[in-house]
């Protein structure tokens, strides 16, 4: 299969880094366009905009999120690959519909993190991969989270249980615990 071009994912989020590294890994080695995609809504959603519109608040969605793309391209590949075709896009819409819309040609291959593995998190989250799996009409490549993201949460539980908490530092203080 010809690749063209390697659509992108992308949140600011650390399994969506992940993803990012790992598209501009596969862009490379077709020698086919990158394209992170940054799909956003309002804060208070879109029916609050339509109701309340405020230019400057627009604006400024539009700055945040340009913003969150490009730290996310030098947080994951050190910013814009050189020699290499690279069209970030940032667009006003719901992630899952949006990067299905944009990975619709031919020679089009659409990369997304999985998110945490958690059952929480499975029920709360992930449906973003879920519907472009689901969705897509070109091959979608879902990027499983580190290993490493699930040892961190685990850890700082670990801190956050084991923590002394300030009365316990009183109650030692005088003597009584």
């Amino acid at each position: 299969m010809q690749v063209d071009r390697v659509v992108v994912g992308v949140s600011g989020s650390a399994g969506s880094l992940i993803a990012l590294r790992y598209a501009a890994g596969l862009a490379w080695s077709q020698q086919a366009r990158l394209m992170p995609v940054l799909a956003w809504t309002p804060p208070g959603g879109d029916l609050a905009d339509r109701r309340f519109p405020c230019a400057e608040l627009r604006a400024s969605w539009i700055r945040g999120a340009r913003g969150r793309l490009e730290r996310a391209v030098e947080l994951a590949i050190g910013g814009p690959p050189e020699g290499l075709g690279f069209g970030p896009q940032i667009i006003r819409g719901e992630p899952g519909p949006t990067l299905t819309a944009i990975a619709a040609e031919p020679g089009d291959i659409l990369v997304v993190g999985t998110g945490r593995h958690g059952w929480l998190r499975r029920l709360a989250a992930g449906h973003v991969a879920r519907y472009c799996v689901g969705h897509s009409r070109c091959p979608v490549v879902a990027v499983p989270p580190a290993e490493l993201a699930g040892a961190t949460q685990g850890l700082r539980g670990w801190m956050e249980r084991h923590r002394a908490q300030p009365e316990d530092a009183l109650l030692r203080a005088s003597g009584e615990g």
